[in-house]
């Protein structure tokens, strides 16, 4: 059953839900661009985080400052990136210390601009970053990447063009794209869920 949590940011108190499975693994998920209505409740956030939660991973998810009940503003992705930073020392000081950091669509692009080289996490799985909407730092280099899935007819997150950008961000990440899918997963939030799944079994089988 989810708990609410409360974490602070720059002084901000931020509102999630998490989700123990696990003592040791977890994930941060972030959602959509909240000028367009994302928050932590989005059905593709609650997908990721049903995928987690099946394949053993406890889960955090929060909504950005200036969202539903978290305090502070919009701030053009600078003080969300801070956001991001606080939730991941939050699940840390639960003693979770084996982190996936997990967003869609805006929050993969928080997500990329906001590690550093001493964040605290293991992995990082972006759902349709939108490198069509918004540009990504053009020498962003994401070792911690493992997984990028998209639609096939998503023209917010074009296949191609992370594609193109897929080598420069980290070339060992696996990359899935969704057939028929768009940018909302309407119709194939089934297939987003059974993307992630492949993708967490096959990797903790590997490190079995």
């Amino acid at each position: 059953m989810a708990e609410k949590v409360t974490f602070l940011s720059n002084g901000y108190e931020i509102e999630g839900l998490f989700i123990r499975k696990n003592e040791n693994k977890g994930a941060v998920i972030t959602h959509p661009h909240p000028l367009y209505g994302g928050d932590m409740y989005s059905m593709v956030v609650e997908t990721i985080a049903h995928a987690y939660n099946q394949n053993g991973y406890s889960t955090l998810k929060f909504n950005f400052r200036g969202v539903g009940n978290s305090q502070g503003r919009y701030d053009n992705g600078i003080g969300e990136q801070m956001d991001v930073l606080a939730a991941l020392i939050c699940i840390d000081d639960m003693g979770i210390n084996a982190i996936d950091l997990v967003g869609y669509s805006f929050g993969a692009w928080v997500n990329a601009h906001a590690i550093r080289k001493d964040t605290v996490l293991e992995n990082m799985v972006m759902v349709s970053p939108p490198i069509g909407f918004m540009a990504f730092k053009p020498t962003t280099t994401l070792d911690c990447l493992r997984l990028v899935i998209t639609g096939s007819e998503d023209d917010i997150a074009p296949a191609e063009t992370i594609q193109h950008e897929l080598p420069t961000w980290n070339p060992d990440a696996r990359f899935d794209i969704i057939d028929g899918a768009d940018h909302f997963y309407g119709g194939y939030l089934k297939e987003l869920e059974s993307a992630l799944l492949n993708y967490l079994s096959a990797r903790d089988a590997q490190s079995k």
